[in-house]
């Protein structure tokens, strides 16, 4: 079934963007409204809700678009375009309507949780807001488009065929050492080569976002953003406490599993081309050739959890709202877009046929059930969702999947492999998590550091969150500047605890679904269905999850993941 938009009740239904012109009509009518009355209130929320959906997938498109084919100067322009012509315009208009909004006493007559929390990020925004950052924040989106088309650059040569890194990084998972030896030295000659730019780059972003946390009162970037960012949950202190906890519970238990794994190859040390390789000498896992095959398995696997699960899929499918193959000229990484005036999101990503793919395939259809569960909330700013609950939903999936990938593996053993790669690697993404967190931290609290300084201080994080087990002898520079593959850093800055802090709620839902699997979904999807119409806490509290991720929950946590790892050896 194809789903259709809404009929629109305020903007016409024929508008096309094309420039400020066309959308300042709709903000000219809402700031000269009337709304003294409860009902006219409600109507120019309404109205502004409207609106919102429809420059965001307006934008969004633009993005999606541009990610898929990043050489092609027409998607470039059109993204940028809106991001530095209109955008600016609309920014000083957008702040008068929540001023106007702010002078209202109607908004006191709502005293639900759901427009407390939306009229408390409108209060946020009114209190960051600077005529002077307008210009600012123009620069600081164009600057990091320049990432995604750095990176979609890289490619290496290999036996003739041009390989994607995605697709490369596959081949350091091969038996044979000379092609890893060999394609690992290709993908670091590559890197090697933006280097440079990706640090001027970063630099650039530091300066430009400083400026702009002064600009809003703020000492530096970090302070200001975790305003942004609304997190009224919890502070910086409790992130600096979460990046200890992971070196108390997790990085030991990494460095054990990995010693292991060490013990088997007879070596003193890793090769940095040898640890993705499986030491007992078993090819990498498969699970599918094409991303269709990868599509159709999924929608079968998630039918199974839940028919409405495939049914999600099978939309986005027949809507042409999936992008899944990796190829030349593509944006790397993976992401579901919610698209909020059809309330059909779009996944992007770059299959290669490696599992991975597949995690990151259940992954993003998390996100896509998500938006459909909130898709009928009543205004734009109830479905805008905080990442720490976002993630919830992605992470959880890929959990919640697991019961279900002998769709993909036939053969026990690789499918209890499937699922130790998924354990393992749960372990192994905390310390990165904290790692990039940590990083981050100390970038905004030292504006001012150089490029240096700031390869000496994540050489020194990569120690303390690193098991030092491999021989970087010769490749020093790659430890010093592997960040630069963390796209957060560059495009949506602080955003990554939340994929800690969400890992351990979802790391609950599924210990819950082992208990009774079906009150542990029906829990899950009543938490997705709130969308941001209840706070963090609630939200984790209706899946029947704690949220938590002091030092006591890491503990308990990785001991179940230790016990579940015991059951698939």
């Amino acid at each position: 079934m194809i789903i259709q938009k809404k009929k629109r009740q305020f903007i016409h239904e024929n508008l096309i963007i094309q420039a400020w012109e066309d959308l300042k009509p709709y903000f000219d009518d809402l700031l000269a409204r009337d709304i003294t009355t409860l009902a006219s209130f409600q109507k120019w929320l309404e109205d502004r809700s409207e609106l919102d959906a429809i420059m965001e997938e307006d934008l969004a498109w633009r993005y999606i678009r541009m990610s898929i084919e990043t050489n092609n100067e027409e998607l470039a322009s059109a993204y940028t375009f809106f991001v530095t012509k209109i955008q600016p315009e609309l920014a000083p208009l957008d702040d008068a309507l929540n001023r106007k909004f702010m002078e209202s006493p109607l908004r006191h007559e709502f005293d639900d949780s759901a427009h407390q929390i939306y009229f408390r990020s409108i209060e946020t925004q009114v209190n960051l807001f600077q005529e002077k950052n307008v210009p600012i924040e123009a620069e600081l989106n164009e600057l990091t488009q320049k990432y995604g088309a750095i990176s979609a650059a890289q490619s290496i040569e290999y036996l003739g065929e041009t390989m994607t890194m995605q697709k490369a990084s596959q081949l350091l998972k091969e038996q044979d050492e000379v092609i890893r030896q060999t394609v690992f030295n290709k993908i670091v000659e590559r890197r090697r080569v933006d280097t440079k730019a990706l640090d001027d780059l970063y630099t650039q972003l530091i300066t430009k976002r400083h400026e702009l946390a002064q600009n809003a009162g703020f000492e530096n970037f970090r302070d200001y953003k975790f305003q942004s960012l609304g997190r009224f949950d919890y502070t910086k202190e409790d992130c600096f406490a979460f990046h200890h906890a992971i070196q108390t519970h997790i990085v030991p238990l990494v460095k054990e599993i990995q010693s292991k794994k060490l013990a088997l190859t007879r070596e003193a040390k890793f090769k940095p081309w040898n640890t993705e390789v499986d030491p007992e000498g078993k090819a990498p896992l498969k699970p599918f050739e094409t991303g269709k095959e990868m599509l159709d398995g999924c929608i079968e696997m998630l039918g199974n959890l839940d028919p409405y699960f495939a049914d999600c899929l099978k939309t986005m499918e027949k809507m042409g709202h999936l992008d899944l193959d990796s190829k030349a000229g593509k944006a790397p990484g993976g992401y579901n877009y919610p698209l909020y005036e059809i309330g059909v999101p779009f996944i992007f990503m770059n299959a290669v046929g490696a599992q991975r793919d597949l995690v990151t395939m259940v992954h993003e259809a998390g996100h896509a059930v998500h938006s459909y569960l909130s898709r009928d909330l009543t205004l734009t700013g109830f479905k805008n969702l905080p990442s720490e609950v976002a993630e919830l939903a992605s992470m959880s999936m890929e959990l919640l999947s697991m019961k279900e990938w002998g769709k993909f593996y036939s053969n026990e053993d690789e499918l209890n492999r499937a699922k130790r790669e998924q354990l393992e690697g749960i372990l192994k993404i905390l310390p990165w998590i904290a790692q990039i967190d940590s990083f981050q931290h100390w970038v905004y609290e030292h504006p001012n550091h150089n490029v240096e300084e700031r390869h000496a201080h994540w050489s020194s994080l990569s120690k303390d969150f690193g098991t030092g087990l491999t021989d970087w002898t010769g490749y020093e520079d790659q430890i010093a500047t592997s960040w630069q593959r963390q796209l957060h850093l560059f495009e949506v800055p602080f955003y990554y605890i939340e994929y800690g802090i969400a890992q351990l709620g979802a790391l609950g839902v599924w210990m819950n679904s082992l208990t009774n699997f079906e009150s542990g979904l029906t829990a899950y999807q009543e938490a997705l269905k709130l969308g941001y119409t209840k706070s963090i806490p609630d939200i984790y509290e209706t899946a029947n999850v704690p949220f938590d991720f002091s030092s006591n929950r890491l503990k308990a946590l990785a001991a179940f993941i230790q016990s579940e790892l015991k059951k698939l050896d």
